[in-house]
Formats: C-alpha cells, sequence, structure tokens
C-alpha cells in the first residue's frame, strides 16, 4: 500500500513484516496537520545535534579558576566562557521538552480507535517516518553527550558559582535567562546518561498513563511492529538494496534500538521476555552483523538503557548476545 508494503505474504512466528520507504513516504491530507505540527520541531533537529558535536566546553577556563580562587580575572574568564554554553544547554534541554510533545502527539494518532496500530503503520506513513526520525534523533543525541563530559563539568561549575553569589546576595544576568528552577531542571536532564531517551520513555509511560481507556497493547504493539519494519529491512536484501544512501541503513538500526528501548520501559515485562512480541535475538543478530564500530553505541544502549534485561525471564541466551 503506497511506500508501506507487505514484504511476506505468511507471517512468521506472529510478527508483522512491513518495508516502510523512510526515503521518500509523504504525507496524506488527514495525515497533514499533525505532520506539520511535528515538522516543525523536527527542523531543528540537525541545528542542534551540529550544535552538540560543535560543543568543547570551558575546561581549561574551569581548570583555572579553581586552581587560582583569589585572581579574580581567570575567574571572569572562566564566567564568561561558562555562560554562553549554559545557554546553549538551555536551549537542547528546551528542545526536548518540544519533542516529549511531539512524541505524544504522534503516539496518540498512531493508536487511536478504529484502527490497530498496524493498520495505522499502513495508512499512516509519514507519520511513521516521523516517529523514527524522532528516535533517530534521540540516539545520535545520546550518543554525542555521552562522549562529552564537558557537558556536566560545566553546568556543575555553573551551579556552584551561581549558589556562591546567592550566599552573597549577588544577582548575575544570567539569572533571567537560567533561573533557579530552571537549572533544577536542567541538572535533572543532563544527570541522564541518555537523556533524549528518558525522556521519550517518561514521555511513552505518561501517555500510557493518562490514556487509561486506550488498552496499553495499542502502544506496545505500535512500537513492536515498528520494530519488526526495521529488523526486515535491515535483514532482507532485496529490501535493503531499494535504500538510496547508507544513511538509511544507519537510520534504521538506530531507530529499532529506540523503539525497543521505548517498549522495554513501557511494557510490564519488556522488551526481553519470551512473551515480548519483539524477536530480541532476531534484532540483535541484525545488529551484529555489521561493522562493528558502527553498531557498538546501539548494543550499548540497549545493555545500559533497558529496563528489563537483567530480569529473571531474560534468556541467557540474549544475556549472551549483548556481552
Amino acid at each position: 500500500m503506497g511506500n508501506l508494503l507487505k514484504v511476506l505474504t505468511r507471517e512468521i512466528e506472529n510478527y508483522p513484516h512491513f518495508f516502510l520507504d523512510f526515503e521518500n513516504a509523504q504525507p496524506t491530507e488527514g495525515e497533514r496537520e499533525i505532520w506539520n505540527q511535528i515538522s516543525a520541531v523536527l527542523q531543528d533537529s540537525e541545528s542542534i545535534l551540529a550544535d552538540l558535536q560543535a560543543y568543547k566546553g570551558a575546561g581549561p577556563e574551569i581548570r583555572d579558576a579553581i586552581q587560582n580562587p583569589n585572581d579574580i580575572q581567570l575567574q571572569e574568564k572562566a564566567w564568561n566562557a561558562v555562560c554562553p554554553l549554559v545557554v546553549r544547554l538551555k536551549r537542547f534541554y528546551e528542545f526536548s521538552i518540544r519533542l516529549e510533545k511531539a512524541l505524544q502527539s504522534l503516539l496518540e494518532s498512531l493508536t487511536c480507535p478504529p484502527y490497530t496500530p498496524t493498520q495505522h503503520l499502513e495508512r499512516e506513513q509519514a507519520l511513521a517516518k516521523e516517529f523514527a526520525e524522532i528516535l533517530h534523533f534521540t540516539l545520535r543525541f545520546d550518543e554525542l553527550k555521552m562522549r562529552n563530559p564537558a557537558i556536566q563539568n560545566d553546568f556543575s561549575y555553573y551551579r556552584r558559582t551561581i549558589s556562591r553569589n546567592r550566599i552573597n546576595n549577588m544577582h548575575l544576568d544570567i539569572e533571567n535567562e537560567v533561573n533557579n528552577e530552571m537549572a533544577n531542571r536542567m541538572s535533572l536532564f543532563y544527570a541522564e546518561a541518555t537523556p533524549m531517551l528518558k525522556t521519550l520513555s517518561n514521555a511513552t509511560m505518561h501517555f500510557v498513563s493518562e490514556n487509561k481507556t486506550l488498552p496499553i497493547e495499542n502502544t506496545t504493539d505500535c512500537l513492536s511492529t515498528m520494530t519488526s519494519v526495521c529488523k526486515v529491512m535491515l535483514e532482507t536484501p532485496e529490501y535493503r538494496s531499494r535504500f538510496t544512501s547508507e544513511e538509511t541503513l544507519m537510520f534504521c538500526m538506530r531507530v529499532m534500538v529506540g523503539v525497543i528501548i521505548l517498549y522495554d520501559h513501557v511494557h510490564p515485562v519488556g522488551a526481553f521476555s519470551k512473551t515480548s512480541k519483539i524477536d530480541m535475538k532476531g534484532c540483535i543478530k541484525v545488529l551484529k552483523e555489521q561493522a562493528p564500530d558502527s553498531v557498538e553505541g546501539l548494543l550499548n544502549a540497549l545493555r545500559f538503557t533497558t529496563k528489563h534485561l537483567n530480569d529473571e525471564s531474560t534468556s541467557k541466551q540474549i544475556r549472551a548476545m549483548l556481552q
């Protein structure tokens, strides 16, 4: 149907199998309103990633200031280096809030009656693509954040300096930009190893808890179907060859891992249980067949950001595959 095609005529292990054209899916009139809303958020995602990738931190200035506490010039130099960085970190944090709202809008569209989640993904290909783009961005953001300890160091220095000045009854202009309440929220956000994934997990769980009349299966089935979509595209050469860019393969892998993590946080028994609708062995196998340096971050995401990997119900084989 359109760019989203059944690729198998039979169901294997009852998992849905689809090909979703991540490169070319376009919104129908029925999708356009929500699609436009999400698109307005996603248009800033590349600049956020570029800004994060270019983030160097104020490590040398902070070190000099700490080692020379009585040198006013060095204190001012460190402060002047840190303040613009804190404003940049605020921008990242505020984008996470926009992304959270975007995800909840998409979940509402992709899980509402009378259609099943599978029917939604078939009918609303462009929204499914935007859902994938949110997950793709999220894993890229968190990969960059985990490799940059300067972020937490800078913010910690900022908070210590603000607290010291508050004790001395000093007010700094930047407090108009990042007040104490905002600083507290940002601190919680950046304390997470994978802050964007944590944001999306919380958003998904909040969506489920707020929509009590909607069966949780509608949400988890949407996630497991998306996982299967990505797995089939990755493991089937005929369908991999349809992509015009190698980056689309990486896109699929990031999306697959992101959806697994969301499923694992939302589903009562998680993604690794035998009763899970996600073929975890198949998904891990697909990742391990890729170049190791391209998927190590994704395997680490499964190892360290999932909720149920270490449950007793998780098979020894799956644990061994992720060692």
